[in-house]
């Protein structure tokens, strides 16, 4: 995954985070269904 890249992942994946004000979405690689460059 590159900066830019968008991911689409299934709808209950991952752990949001907030980090320095910045809202962040951890997914795990089984979670990820593609990549779009």
């Amino acid at each position: 995954v590159n900066a830019g890249d968008t991911v689409i992942y299934s709808k209950y994946g991952g752990t949001e985070i907030t980090s320095d004000g910045e809202d962040l979405l951890i997914l795990s690689a089984r979670d990820v269904l593609a990549i779009v460059s």
